[in-house]
């Protein structure tokens, strides 16, 4: 709607929609950030929670006192000081009171607060709360003007802004939310490691963050576990307050009857719901995805007891267990982003030197306006104890006065000179106070009072004095949570990280089965079930027929060499079913194009293979030397310009016999072939055209034979080769009667 046509006085304004969606946008943001999602970094509470344990404080709901509903806790709150949801009121009250998600609990819950499973908490008229010593700890101070009070929503009441916060919950308990543009999560710890390094920093400012995370070790979860992150990731992500940890199920080997045995997971992962974990693992077992577990079973009483069942007494446990860690729940991720209200005010990312400075510049500014509190209420006691010493040194003349004047008051303030307040309680004082014993003990009680005035001032005119008292204000703290007590002992220990390499765990993961791998002259590869005998029935795509096929098992690496000389590598596990016809070689793995398979073979590690090229050159290699982690394969003979690989043949003997196109014989020792890890090689026949048309490796003691195309096979010792056996690198001289026209041993080596 343009200016021009708004008709005037209809109380219509045009606003920009730009700036009117920025504008409400920023509000929103900076409301949800600063009153909603990130917890202040002094005593590590998002307002829902401190308007909770105020509201609870007010209904004296301390320590040691009768419990009261939950719904009362939450209808204070929502009447008072936090304008939203009962229900969202409630399920932070229930947080505070559970034990596996605080590491230690501020509410003291009576009923049903859920439990690990993941099961809600009863209504909130059937619980019943009060606070726990932590969180007195938290609220000591409040009516000692520890801190500022704002107005609540409605501006009939006052609520703290931040409470005193005598314990570091910030990082003793965590906290996680999600605001707008950022997001916070902090992992628990041990209280006395943290009181440990806020002294040490109180000790030594200058100390670094190594210094620090030589006591504040790691998180300490609430549900226990085993820390296996790296010393050197843990430093990192305390310094920049960013990072993570991988934390794990604790577990134990059972052994039973007739040497079976089986596993029992005693502790979990923080904020891992015990019966989503346990559903996971059971669908895992039933897709075939865990082949070595047999079952998994939640004997869970008040302690967590999951047993897994191993598929045979003969399963590694170790192997088993790590296969379970990567494919659940049973090993986490803690993130790690520390981004809180700095002073209350700036949501910033800080690490853990700059939360326990910025805890510690609190606890002394507490300390510094109770103290001041303090000196206000002992000055004006003072005042009152000087008036009542007149009185008692006058005590006859102050009687008169009182029972004869008719403005006692202005009486007594003009005789004795004393203040309108000092004349309101010599007035206000009981007859029985008037007793010699009580003048006695006024005088007692100023002298204790001048005495710790002078403390007090004392202490306000010196920093280091100071920083002692809040030293040994923290100290108190960890004697109560110290490691000796049963909330303070640490719960989370430290672990290493897995032993067992990514291989073998792979390898656990699946399912040992027979198999039959058929591939094609086109390169075309598939697996039939089972260890199949007769292929004849197989069908291929037209123009394609049956060039390669050997049995193996699931479990089996398959090696696949091309002729470009690289080496490629399969799981078996991964082809594809006998029902098709196959899937290219060439899209399974990164093979170039215009490069054809020579030769696929099941990986045997501690095999040597003898590679040749199809100009005569070659080399001895581990086969194990030659596995491929990508799919790009692994680049194992180099090629001369124009040639290709063409042979890879096992090294099962101690002699080579090598035919070239030429139909020259040549048989060689094989010590004189070089054993390398990749390379061109070196010549194994000479040829004045042409190049390698087979070679094989044997026995020299059995002999060399080769088998004809109507599968005869001939036999040749070595004496019968004799006028073949030479040094490599020469040209051989025609093969012996019966040797095959297609100068072809024969016969596949693999």
């Amino acid at each position: 709607m343009g200016k021009d046509l708004i008709p005037p006085g209809s109380g219509i304004e045009p606003v920009n929609l730009r700036s009117a969606l920025e504008e409400r946008y920023l509000a929103y943001a900076l409301s949800t950030i600063m009153h909603r999602a990130l917890p202040d970094v002094r005593d590590g509470l998002k307002p829902v929670h401190r308007r909770v344990l105020y509201a609870m404080r007010l209904l004296r709901l301390d320590p040691g006192a009768a419990f009261k509903k939950c719904a009362r806790v939450v209808g204070d709150v929502i009447g008072k000081y936090h304008p939203h949801g009962d229900q969202s009121v409630y399920d932070a009250l229930v947080r505070l009171a559970q034990d596996f998600s605080q590491r230690y609990p501020l509410v003291d819950g009576q009923g049903n607060f859920g439990n690990i499973d993941g099961d809600n908490a009863a209504a909130m008229r059937y619980t019943e709360a009060r606070l726990t010593e932590v969180a007195r700890l938290l609220l000591d101070g409040l009516d000692e003007d520890a801190v500022d009070f704002r107005e609540t929503y409605d501006g009939e009441d006052k609520e703290p802004i931040v409470l005193p916060g005598a314990f570091p919950n910030l990082l003793a308990n965590g906290s996680s939310g999600i605001a707008v543009g950022m997001a916070t999560s902090i992992p628990p710890h041990n209280a006395a490691e943290l009181c440990d390094a806020a002294m040490h920093l109180i000790d030594k400012p200058d100390a670094t963050v190594e210094d620090l995370v030589a006591f504040v070790k790691g998180p300490d979860f609430p549900t226990g576990g085993i820390l296996i992150e790296r010393q050197a990731d843990i430093i990192e992500a305390y310094r920049t307050g960013r990072g993570g940890f991988r934390v794990r199920a604790r577990w134990e080997k059972e052994e039973l009857d007739r040497g079976m045995w089986q596993a029992v997971i005693t502790e979990i992962p923080y904020q891992v719901q015990k019966s989503r974990l346990i559903e996971k693992i059971a669908e895992l077992v039933q897709e075939r995805k865990l082949p070595l577990v047999e079952d998994v079973r939640d004997e869970s009483a008040e302690d967590v007891r999951v047993v897994i069942v191993p598929k045979s007494r003969n399963v590694d446990e170790t192997i088993m267990m790590e296969a379970l860690f990567r494919l659940s729940e049973l090993e986490s991720r803690i993130p790690l982003n520390m981004n809180v209200l700095s002073r209350g005010q700036v949501p910033n990312v800080i690490g853990l030197k700059q939360v326990l400075v910025e805890w510690l510049a609190h606890r002394r500014e507490v300390l510094i306006r109770r103290t001041n509190f303090r000196l206000g209420e002992i000055v004006r006691r003072l005042e009152l104890l000087d008036g009542y010493i007149i009185a008692y040194l006058n005590l006859d003349e102050v009687i008169r006065i009182i029972r004869e004047e008719d403005e006692p008051k202005k009486e007594l303030m003009a005789a004795f000179g004393l203040n309108d307040t000092q004349a309101d309680a010599i007035l206000n004082m009981r007859l029985r106070n008037l007793r010699k014993l009580e003048e006695m003990e006024i005088r007692k009680e100023h002298e204790e009072l001048s005495d710790e005035k002078r403390d007090i001032e004392d202490l306000l005119a010196s920093e280091a004095k100071q920083w002692k008292t809040v030293r040994w204000e923290i100290s108190k703290v960890r004697k109560t949570f110290g490691p000796d007590t049963p909330l303070g002992k640490r719960r989370t220990t430290f672990g290493e990280a897995p032993t067992h390499g990514a291989e073998a765990v792979s390898q656990a993961l699946i399912e040992r089965e027979p198999i039959t791998v058929v591939i094609s002259e086109k390169g075309w590869i598939r697996a039939l079930k089972g260890h199949v005998t007769d292929l004849s029935g197989l069908q291929f795509k037209a123009g394609d027929k049956r060039a390669i096929s050997f049995t193996a098992q699931t479990t089996d690496k398959l090696m696949v060499f091309s002729d470009s000389g690289k080496m490629y590598t399969l799981g078996a596990d991964k082809l594809p079913g006998g029902r098709s016809t196959g899937e290219p070689v060439r899209l399974m793995v990164d093979m170039d194009d215009g490069t054809d398979v020579i030769d696929v073979f099941v990986h045997a590690p501690e095999r040597k293979l003898l590679l040749v090229s199809s100009d005569g050159y070659g080399f001895v290699t581990a086969e194990s030397d030659l596995v491929a982690n990508t799919r790009k394969g692994k680049q194992a003979l180099n090629l001369s310009a124009g040639a290709k690989a063409l042979k890879v043949v096992p090294v099962d003997g101690d002699h080579v016999a090598i035919i070239g196109e030429n139909r020259k014989l040549l048989v060689f020792p094989l010590g004189q072939v070089p054993e390398m890890s990749r390379g061109k090689g070196v010549r194994l026949q000479r040829y004045q055209s042409g190049g390698v048309a087979d070679v094989k490796v044997f026995q020299g003691e059995k002999g060399l034979t080769w088998t004809d195309p109507g599968g005869r096979v001939f036999l040749r010792t070595l004496a019968d080769l004799a006028d073949w056996l030479s040094d490599r690198a020469m040209a051989g001289r025609l093969p012996p009667t019966g040797f095959p026209r297609s100068n072809s041993f024969g016969e596949r080596g693999f």
